[in-house]
Order: structure tokens, then sequence, then C-alpha cells
């Protein structure tokens, strides 16, 4: 995970030279999904499909919990697919809400090739999908993003209330990524990209941010700079001793907890 964003970081200056479809090609990560397993079946989940406005095809897992008004709509890292993430998924939907994973296009068996501006179509396919198809309204959907997924989140939520919005890991700006992994002098070649900092004043809905204070690929500093420039209600939880990709388990209790304390507080449970 470390070398693959070092190697993003290094080339995210040639997007500001016009050389978009490079930072595109490393900037994402992903992987096919494999074969069914039974532990899908058995947690209740389902495998749906969506399609986005340019005709893109999403794999996504959707869990419905019958007893809560709420959905998770979930936008993952930069790296693998949605079907790994499914027992983050599973955990969620232990809140007592519904969650909906999004399989970003070329990840897992969704088509098409991934870029920026692809998966904020992807995101919005999906909110329109759990508003038409699931039947929520906009104040009872929660987006949740973990690393670049809270470029996703962010990015729907500008302008927008929604019932909140959740960022695991969350990053600044492509500049202050370079600057982070020790390309300063890169960095002033960089130009608008994905930039969570320049978002922060169109968000109105509440904010929960997770950050472990040991990320080594997205540091800590940054989930706090995005909670500093937050003028909405917010909460940021630090997981002790957590990496990039351990929350889960280094800080298993205050994780869930914090997740579920502020869904019942956004009135999403």
């Amino acid at each position: 995970m470390k070398i693959k964003y070092l190697i993003f970081v290094s080339l995210v200056f040639l997007n500001g030279c016009g050389c978009e479809a490079i930072v595109n090609r490393l900037a994402f990560a992903p992987a096919e999904t494999a074969t069914d397993v039974p532990e899908i079946l058995s947690a209740g989940v389902r495998e749906v499909y969506i399609r986005t406005a340019d005709d893109i095809r999403l794999q996504c897992f959707f869990i419905p919990r019958r007893s809560s008004p709420g959905i998770i709509i979930y936008f993952h890292g930069n790296a693998g697919n949605i079907y790994e993430r499914l027992p983050e998924l599973i955990n969620l939907s232990k809140t007592d809400i519904s969650v909906l994973g999004v399989g970003y296009r070329g990840y897992g068996k969704s088509t098409g090739k991934p870029s920026e501006k692809g998966i904020y179509l992807d995101g919005r396919a999906a909110i329109k999908y759990a508003m038409e198809e699931l039947g929520y309204a906009r104040d009872e959907i929660f987006l949740c993003g973990r690393s670049i997924g809270s470029v996703v989140a962010l990015e729907l939520a500008r302008n927008n209330k929604f019932a909140g919005v959740i960022l695991v890991t969350p990053l600044t700006s492509g500049q202050e990524i370079l600057r982070a992994h020790g390309y300063g002098p890169i960095s002033l070649l960089v130009g608008d990209v994905i930039d969570n900092m320049k978002k922060l004043p169109d968000i109105f809905c509440p904010v929960l941010i997770i950050h472990g204070d040991k990320d080594e690929v997205v540091p800590w500093v940054m989930g706090q700079k995005i909670y500093s420039q937050l003028n909405v209600a917010k909460k940021m939880v630090t997981i002790s001793g957590g990496h990039h990709s351990d929350l889960e388990r280094v800080g298993d209790v205050l994780y869930h907890k914090s997740i579920a304390q502020f869904i019942r507080a956004s009135g999403g449970g």
C-alpha cells in the first residue's frame, strides 16, 4: 500500500502538466473480484449492479437492515476492490444500518477504467440508486469514504444535506501528499489534484473523522487539518497506535462505537 502511494505521489505532478491518463493509471490499483464465497449469503449480502450516467456497470454490495431508516454508502481506498471490503461492510452493518458498498469503475467486476472524474460519477450513480431503487431520502444517507474514498464522499456532499459524512484516514490534497512523502519541490508544480480542502466550505452536514496516529501513508495531521477547517457539527476520533489499514483491529471497540454513536446522533439509527 505504501509503495503504491509513493508511486502515485511521485507522478501526481504530471497531472498539472496535462498527463492525466498517466496519473489515473498509477493513482488507482484495482484488482479483479474472485469467485463468490459462502460468507456473502450467510451475512445477507446482496451483489447488485448499478449503471452510471456514462453507461459504466458497477459491482456493488448491499446489506439491508430493515430495523434502521438509514443507509451508509461506502467508498473504498485506491487498491483492491469492493469484494475485499466485505468484512468491513458487514461490520458497518452491525451498527444496525443498511450498507451499500460501491465498486469503482475498473475495480472487481465493474467495467470501465478508473479516474478521479469517473469515481465521482460512480458515487452519484450510487446515490441515485439508493434513493430511486432502495427508497432512501437524502437525509437518511450517510457517505463513508476511506482514504482516497474520502475524496468521493466530500465531493458528493458538497452543497447537499445528507445525514452525515464519515471520513476514515482522509487525505487533504495531492500537493500535501507529495510534501508528506518528501516531494516538496514537486508539490509546487501540482495543480488541482484530489483536493479535499477546497471542498470543505461547501459541506453542510455533520462529519465524523477517524484516523490512526501512526498512519504512514496518509498522516494523522491531514485528518486533523480537515477537522479544523470544517464549519459544521464535527468529531474527530484518533486511534492510538493505528496505521493506515488496521484501525478496526487496533481500535476495534472505539472505531465501531464512534460510528454507531455518530449515526444515532445524526438520526440514522
